[in-house]
């Protein structure tokens, strides 16, 4: 059973937290649109000596969206959520913590670890946690540690995505988690939102297509070649982060490298501290996941979310009349 928080969206969407790319700017039109908009707390970078950004985008966020809720109270925003890398390498982990803890931030997302204290950060301030997991022994891990949900990140999704089919993934979580489940992994369109209930998961878990949009934090070429590119020009390599992830091979190409012949790096490399190279190599090789295929433009938000809801009706209207 869905909490309330996740229960009232316009659809079972939830937009996930990309590297660089998700800021103040996409998070608040998606919310405004009646999805739940992400962003992860690593991506509010200040320079020594400054105040904590992470601390403003939180204040513009709930500001705007309490003022669009106040404008239109038959149709308020959707919550949003905060992504916590739980990296041992996140130096910023424990002030991000207590700054989202502050602001009562409803919806923690955790990845690269289940830590419990996170877990009972969230629930002190009245938030809930989602943890997302690439198999079922991390998703049992990730519920004994308290956190309320999972986001099943299988084959095909961007960044770091698992090695799963979510066939298999939702299957066996199911088995035995009847919580919230979101599921990630090539959704780009109303009729894979209803498909990925369809397999028992309750919300579709949704980042690349939001590349492709004026909001987003993102090059222009970048989102040039999310429109120009598909399924076959996605590339899987751990070269970039210690983890396995899923990256643009053009962009790679550009960069000097050849995307059929790349290195492995070790996991025990990966960084996510203050010193982090993951940024440039982020900024320089672009994730993706592989339905991408479906995105042909770059548009506002607004106008790829109302695309999702009309293919969503529609779907069901055909399967369930």
């Amino acid at each position: 059973m869905l909490p309330p928080i996740l229960s009232n969206l316009r659809i079972p969407v939830v937009a996930s937290p990309m590297f660089i790319v998700s800021g103040p700017d996409l998070v608040i039109a998606q919310c405004k649109a009646g999805i739940v908009g992400s962003f992860p707390a690593l991506n509010a970078r200040e320079k020594d000596g400054e105040p904590p950004l992470l601390d403003a985008w939180l204040t513009r966020i709930a500001t705007e969206l309490d003022r669009h809720n106040q404008a239109n109270p038959d149709h308020p925003a959707a919550p949003f959520a905060v992504n916590q890398i739980v990296h041992r390498s996140n130096a910023r982990l424990e002030r991000d913590i207590e700054i989202c803890h502050r602001h009562r931030v409803p919806i923690w997302i955790t990845s690269l670890g289940a830590r419990a204290e996170v877990n009972q950060a969230a629930h002190d301030c009245g938030g809930i946690a989602l943890h997302d997991v690439i198999n079922n022994v991390f998703a049992k891990k990730a519920i004994e540690k308290g956190a309320d949900g999972l986001i099943a990140v299988a084959a095909g999704a961007g960044g770091h995505a698992g090695p799963q089919s979510p066939f298999a993934l939702v299957q066996e979580i199911r088995d035995w988690f009847d919580g919230p489940l979101l599921l990630s992994g090539a959704i780009a369109t109303g009729r894979a939102v209803l498909a990925a209930q369809a397999m028992g998961a309750d919300l579709a878990y949704i980042g690349s297509p939001f590349i492709a949009t004026e909001e987003a934090n993102a090059p222009g070429d970048y989102k040039r070649m999310i429109t120009e590119s598909g399924a076959m020009d996605i590339v899987t390599s751990s070269l970039f982060t210690g983890v396995s992830g899923n990256y643009l091979a053009p962009s790679i190409r550009a960069a000097g490298m050849d995307p059929d012949n790349l290195e492995t790096a070790d996991a025990s490399a990966m960084n996510f501290g203050s010193g982090s190279s993951k940024a440039k190599a982020w900024s320089q090789i672009w994730g993706s996941g592989q339905g991408i295929g479906a995105v042909r433009d770059i548009v506002p938000a607004v106008t790829r979310i109302d695309r999702l809801a009309a293919e969503y009706a529609a779907a069901r209207a055909a399967i369930c009349g």
